[in-house]
């Protein structure tokens, strides 16, 4: 038996209900990219997708059950589980064990929804007919897996009584964790906290089962609620890097983990998660999703730990904790700013990616080396902040079909903006393109579109300077629409150049849109001369 405090088991989702956020869809070597980090984490459980949902998300859960499931052998906690979503039917519970079952440690996570309004208007479902469904998918579910997870949709607005009775139920069929959905973000702390306070009570067998909390942060209460949960029995809480998902997203796994770590004194129990690995995993999250972290972001966001106000200032150097409740390198921001220039070799830059934690192949190295060199010539210091940004535009560009080479912009007053685009694509193919526009980043869009015979509606544009000065890299984070199919995707895009880094993340949303697994619509055409 372990000592100390008792652990609560982080499940991560970002993969799964995380990529629900618009614009977030990832291809299947982003998703392999973000699950090995997530096991560098040392999360417990990766919900890798919902396997009936695609042909592309039924692969990504099954390379993710062999390629990460067996890593971490020698963690406390073992190797992740990896879990996949499915519906209370034998179609989708057969699709995902197919895509589970190579993991040391499969997991088949069943829902229903219970609710009254989501019986009445979605499913058409009497409460008996619910129950009885819940029984034979959780017990068909066991007959494949030994690790049935089973979550009952829209708990937070489930009469208690009827809740208790699924959950019953459920726990008869062979349910292993029963995990409790706030899928609206309906819930208050106390009402979520007591809800698992009358679980405990009135649920026989719980005691057998782990339970578990999932919420929504509609109305921003998604981390107080799962915390609440934790306080009143939960040994599991279901999470997402940055908090991203539907609509106002999930919880936060760096907000729970960091109060947890912070307050051990209040709540008692304890994670596996290596913390100093959050910001690494922050932005990775954020770079191949294309959403930004706003910047008051707690714990990750960039002023997390920046102080500007001058009576702040003088208690932070007589003595950090007079206004940090944790260190900058306890989540894996560096607390030095190592300064890197245009006389920095590789030894210097290798060491600084590695205490990063970046560690890449040599090719990619060479690759990054090269982009930092070209930086150096724009920028006469290259703080650590400037090489996350050109980390993050470095592994979204990287395996891309297409490149932006060179990009000409001419504008002014009274002129038209006119932008020129060479791209080069698989196999050293090389592609113009002109546009004009209103401005020098229309005009560069204008000239991306005929290049690459696609088109596409902007629906936002975020532009951001990395650090201070005149010759801050810019980072610029958009959204594209297909005007066709609807489909959204996001790009990101860093340079000292904001046009230029307008028009890689602008070429990043295009690509996602024409291999996006439901948007395979756009098709790359070679132009009319």
């Amino acid at each position: 038996m372990e000592n100390g405090p008792v652990p609560v088991r982080i499940f991560d989702t970002t993969l799964r209900d995380g990529e629900q956020s618009p614009g977030a869809t990832l291809n299947l070597h982003e998703k392999l990219e973000i699950a090995r980090q997530l096991e560098l984490l040392g999360v417990d459980i990766i919900e890798a997708g919902f396997p009936i949902a695609s042909p592309g998300d039924f692969e990504a859960v099954r390379r993710i059950a062999r390629e990460i499931g067996p890593l971490g052998k020698d963690r406390p906690n073992g190797p992740p589980v990896i879990a996949g979503l499915a519906r209370a039917n034998k179609e989708d519970i057969d699709a995902c064990w197919e895509a589970v079952r190579e993991a040391p440690r499969p997991r088949i996570h069943v829902f229903l929804a219970t609710s009254d309004i989501h019986l009445q208007y979605k499913l058409r479902m009497t409460r008996e007919e619910c129950l009885a469904r819940i029984r034979e998918m959780v017990a068909y579910a066991r007959r494949f897996c030994e690790d049935v997870e089973f979550s009952p949709e829209d708990a937070g607005r489930t009469d208690r009584d009827f809740l208790m009775q699924a959950l019953t139920v459920a726990v008869e069929a062979g349910a292993t964790t029963l995990n409790i959905p706030d899928t609206v973000g309906y819930t208050t702390p106390e009402e979520f906290g007591s809800l698992f306070a009358e679980i405990r009570r009135r649920v026989p067998g719980v005691e057998r089962v782990i339970l578990s909390a999932h919420c929504h942060n509609d109305l921003g209460l998604a981390t107080a609620n799962t915390l609440a949960a934790i306080r009143n029995g939960a040994r599991q809480v279901e999470v997402t890097v940055n908090g991203i998902g539907e609509r106002a997203g999930n919880t936060a796994l760096e907000e729970v983990v960091m109060a947890l770590h912070t307050r051990r004194d209040l709540f008692g129990v304890r994670t596996y998660i290596d913390t100093t690995q959050i910001y690494r995993t922050s932005r990775l999250v954020s770079a191949l999703t294309g959403i930004p972290v706003q910047p008051n972001k707690a714990i990750v966001g960039a002023n997390a730990f920046a102080h500007e106000a001058g009576i702040h200032q003088d208690g932070m150097l007589k003595n950090p904790l007079t206004y940090e409740i944790m260190r900058p390198e306890t989540v894996g921001v560096p607390e030095s700013r190592l300064v890197l220039g245009k006389h920095s070799g590789r030894h210097a830059f290798r060491v600084r990616l590695e205490q990063m934690g970046y560690h890449l192949s040599p090719e990619a190295f060479e690759e990054a080396f090269r982009r930092f060199k070209a930086l150096c010539d724009r920028k006469k210091y290259v703080t650590d902040f400037d090489l996350e940004a050109l980390m993050a535009d470095f592994t979204q560009s990287s395996g891309q079909t297409w490149r932006l080479d060179t990009l000409q912009v001419m504008c002014g007053t009274p002129a038209i903006a006119t932008a020129t685009v060479r791209l080069i694509g698989p196999d050293g193919e090389v592609r113009l393109g002109t546009g004009t526009g209103n401005g020098p980043v229309d005009a560069a869009y204008r000239a991306i579109e005929t290049a690459l015979g696609v088109q596409a509606r902007l629906l936002e544009f975020n532009v951001h300077a990395v650090t201070p000065g005149r010759d801050a890299m810019g980072r610029v984070f958009v959204q594209a629409e297909d005007p066709q199919s609807g489909e959204l995707a996001g790009g990101f895009g860093a340079d000292t150049d904001i046009v230029v880094a307008a028009a890689k993340a602008y070429l990043n949303a295009l690509l996602r849109l024409a291999r996006a697994p439901q948007g395979a619509r756009v098709e790359l055409s070679v132009p009319v001369p």
